[in-house]
C-alpha cells in the first residue's frame, strides 16, 4: 500500500509499507491516503493515478491524473492562506527574470515540472526548468495548444511586449489560469498616457506632464518649464525610451529623435514631458487579484549605463533586495497612496489588472514621500532575480490565487538574507552594441 504525505513547506512523498519513499508520480490505485497539516486530518479513498509521461533529457514527468491531487489538495489550507493544487507551469520569456521565475517555482512544494518558452542556456543547463525553444510565445494558438497539450495549470508571462499584445486575454478565454494582465489593463505600461491620466483621474501622486505629438509644442514647453526636466516615448521602447534631459539642448533633442526622427518607431510618436523629481529611486513590486494586492520585498535597481550613475538609462544595470530607503512605514504609504488606488481605479475603468505592478517610485528629497514615475506590468528584470532568491514561499500557489482573486488573507515568507545581481551588458550599451573582432 502506499499513502502521500504532504507537509505544507515540504515536497510530496510517497510511502510503501516498508519505509520506501519516492519523490516523483507514480502509477497505481491507493486504497486509502491520509493528508495532514497542522490542524486537520483529511481522508481520500479511493485516489487514482495514471502513467507518467516523460518530457525533455532531465526526466521531468508530468502526472497525467494531476487534477485528481486538486480534489484531495484543495481541501488543504496552509498557514499562508493558501490551499495546495499541484500544477505544470508554463513560464514564458526568455531572460534572467524567467530563469529566476523558474528557479523559484522549482522549489514550491506544490509544483509538478516546469517549462520555459523559449527558455536560455543557462535556464537549462541549471536544470531550472525544460526549455522549449520552438514555441512561439506572441501566437496564442500555439501557447494554448502546448498548454493543452501537456496539462498546464498555471502560465506566468514574463516580458511585456506578449501581454500588451493580449495574450493572457487569448488564455484566459481557452480556460488557462494565467498570470499577467490583460491587454487593456497592460496600457498602464504600454501607454506612459494612459497612466498618466489614471493617476490625475483617481488622485495618484505622480510627476506634473504634458503629453505632445507635435516637437515645437513640446519644445515650447520644454522652454516654459527649463532642465533638467524627462522626455518620454508613450510605447514600449525596451527600458530606454526615458531621457533625463539636464540641459535645454539634450531635451530638445530627446525630443526631435522621438518626434521627427523615430528613433522608437510608433512607441514614440507621443511624448511625454515630466518634470524632473529630485531624490532617490526605488522599485516597488505588489501582486494583485484584480481587486486585492500584497506588497512583495523591497528592491532598487540602477538604470544608468555608467558608474558613479552616469550616462544613459537602461533596462536595469543591477539590482539589490532588501533596499534601506523602501522602510515598513514607506510601505504602508505607498500602498495606501499608489497601489491600492490604482487597483480601484482599473476595476472602476472596467478593466481589472491580474499580475504584477511594478511601480518606479522617486522618493521626493524635498517632502521624503513617494511618486510614481511609471508602471510595468511584470517583474522588474533585474529586480526579480534578486527578489526570487529570497522567496521562501510556495510561488506556484501565490500565482494561482491571484489568478483565481483569492489573494485576501495571503501573506508571504522571505529570507532575512540580502541578495545583489550585477548585469554584465555588450560594450555600447544601451545603444548600437560594439562587437569584438
Amino acid at each position: 500500500m502506499a499513502c502521500i504525505s504532504s507537509n505544507f513547506g515540504t515536497s510530496l512523498r510517497i510511502f510503501y509499507g516498508d519505509d520506501r519513499h519516492l519523490s516523483r508520480p507514480f502509477a497505481s490505485i491507493h486504497s486509502r491516503c491520509v493528508f495532514r497539516n497542522s490542524s486537520s486530518f483529511f481522508h481520500v479513498s479511493p485516489l487514482h493515478s495514471n502513467p507518467v509521461s516523460h518530457y525533455g533529457h532531465r526526466d521531468y514527468c508530468l502526472f497525467n491524473g494531476y487534477r485528481s491531487f486538486s480534489v484531495a489538495f484543495n481541501s488543504l489550507a496552509s498557514d499562508t492562506g493558501l490551499t495546495e493544487e499541484r500544477v505544470a507551469v508554463l513560464v514564458l520569456g526568455g531572460g534572467g527574470r524567467e530563469h529566476a521565475i523558474c528557479y523559484a517555482l522549482k522549489k514550491s512544494p506544490s509544483c509538478d515540472s516546469v517549462f520555459c518558452a523559449p527558455g536560455n542556456a543557462g535556464i537549462s543547463s541549471a536544470g531550472d526548468a525544460t526549455c522549449i525553444s520552438d514555441l512561439n510565445i506572441f501566437d496564442s494558438s500555439a501557447v494554448i495548444s502546448f498548454c493543452q497539450k501537456w496539462g498546464i495549470g498555471l502560465v506566468v508571462v514574463g516580458p511585456e511586449a506578449p501581454l500588451v499584445a493580449g495574450l493572457a486575454n487569448d488564455l484566459v478565454k481557452a480556460g488557462i489560469p494565467t498570470f499577467g494582465p490583460s491587454s487593456e489593463a497592460a496600457a498602464l505600461e504600454g501607454s506612459k498616457n494612459f497612466m498618466k491620466n489614471l493617476c490625475d483621474k483617481y488622485g495618484i501622486p505622480t510627476a506634473k506632464y504634458q503629453t505632445f505629438t507635435d516637437s515645437s509644442a513640446a519644445k515650447k514647453y520644454i522652454k516654459e518649464h527649463g532642465a533638467p526636466i524627462v522626455i518620454k516615448a508613450d510605447g514600449l521602447a525596451a527600458g530606454k525610451g526615458v531621457i533625463v534631459a539636464m540641459t535645454l539642448e539634450e531635451a530638445y533633442e530627446a525630443v526631435d529623435s522621438m518626434l521627427v526622427n523615430g528613433v522608437f518607431g510608433s512607441a514614440g510618436c507621443r511624448v511625454i514631458v515630466e518634470e524632473f523629481l529630485e531624490g532617490e529611486e526605488a522599485s516597488f513590486f505588489a501582486l494583485v487579484d484584480g481587486e486585492n494586492a500584497i506588497p512583495l520585498e523591497s528592491a532598487q535597481d540602477h538604470k544608468r549605463v555608467g558608474d558613479g550613475d552616469t550616462g544613459p538609462n537602461t533596462g536595469g544595470m543591477g539590482a539589490y533586495s532588501p533596499a534601506p530607503i523602501l522602510t515598513k512605514e514607506l510601505e504602508l504609504l505607498v500602498m495606501e497612496s499608489i497601489i491600492l488606488p490604482t487597483v480601484k481605479g482599473m476595476s472602476e475603468e472596467g478593466c481589472k489588472f491580474v499580475g504584477v505592478l511594478y511601480a518606479g517610485l522617486v522618493i521626493e528629497k524635498k517632502s521624503g514621500l513617494p511618486k510614481l514615475i511609471e508602471y510595468n506590468v511584470r517583474f522588474g528584470d533585474p529586480e526579480c532575480q534578486v527578489l526570487m532568491v529570497r522567496l521562501e514561499s510556495d510561488l506556484a500557489q501565490v500565482l494561482l490565487a491571484a489568478c483565481k482573486g483569492e489573494l485576501t488573507g495571503v501573506s508571504l515568507n522571505w529570507s532575512s538574507d540580502s541578495a545583489m545581481v550585477v548585469v554584465m551588458a555588450s560594450n555600447g550599451t544601451p545603444g548600437a552594441m560594439k562587437r569584438v573582432p
